[in-house]
């Protein structure tokens, strides 16, 4: 057994070992060892045991020991470009949610069951790509779609999370969208009513997020999956976040940049 943890970063991708346990790391991978550089993170925790020789483990074995003074070893990158579509779903853990103040909040894998009732959804992806998605379809339909091999476009294996559509998934046009924080509500209203209408099962809303991760309106949790495999991580509800997490949950809601 190695004598540090493996981390697959998702902002930005990532493989990291560290000698440092989650929280730790989430802080120090968010704001930097002096506190001088915020900016959120997410990722997953790797099984201890997964090596492959895509990536330089002996380079981890080498570096990752204890500093002068009893120092853990804060990271070691062993690959930035192309990690999440090389490391099997299978050897993914827990999945961490870091605030640009250095708050994690760890979510765990949990029972999927598709959404049959929902008829439109609304998709942040993640990595590698990092639009905002709608879509027809519930999310492990729309993450078979995207991954799907045989198609002219397609990414190897996507990180999103579901997010809040409120009045606008059954009504798009008239539906109720005042407590829905996206920018360009009328382009959603528009993307949303054009599937009564287009073959497509989604469409790209915005080519990226520029506010990072949308908390607030996260539906359900968080998705990792490829055409074959699939995994569906929970996010606590709002009175959870508020009873349980509280901390964590007022420093997502600021931008600490600002």
């Amino acid at each position: 057994m190695s004598n540090y943890h493996l981390y697959l970063s998702t902002i930005p991708e990532a493989l990291i070992a560290s000698q440092l346990d989650p929280a730790d790391f989430g802080h120090y991978y968010a704001v930097g060892r002096y506190g001088r550089v915020f900016g959120e993170a997410m990722f997953f925790e790797v099984d201890p045991s997964f090596r492959s020789d895509d990536f330089p483990f002996a380079l981890a074995d080498e570096r990752c020991v204890t500093q002068p003074g009893g120092v853990p070893k804060s990271s070691t990158y062993l690959g930035i470009y192309n990690v999440l579509s090389r490391i099997p779903i299978s050897a993914l853990g827990n999945l961490y949610h870091v605030t640009d103040d250095g708050r994690t909040l760890e979510t765990k894998r949990a029972g999927y069951a598709p959404d049959t009732h929902t008829p439109l959804f609304l998709y942040q992806e993640f990595s590698p790509i990092t639009p905002l998605v709608a879509s027809r379809l519930e999310p492990q339909a729309f993450c078979r779609s995207i991954t799907d091999p045989s198609t002219p476009v397609n990414v190897p294996r996507l990180v999103f999370s579901q997010l809040e559509l409120g009045g606008l998934a059954h009504d798009p046009v008239h539906g109720n969208a005042d407590d829905l924080p996206y920018p360009a509500i009328r382009h959603l209203r528009d993307v949303l009513a054009g599937f009564e209408t287009n073959t497509k099962d989604s469409k790209m809303v915005l080519k990226r997020v520029k506010r990072g991760v949308i908390y607030r309106t996260v539906k359900n949790g968080f998705y990792v999956g490829d055409h074959e495999n699939f995994a569906y991580y929970r996010f606590p509800t709002r009175q959870e976040l508020e009873r349980d997490h509280f901390d964590w949950w007022r420093s997502a809601q600021v931008n600490h940049m600002e």
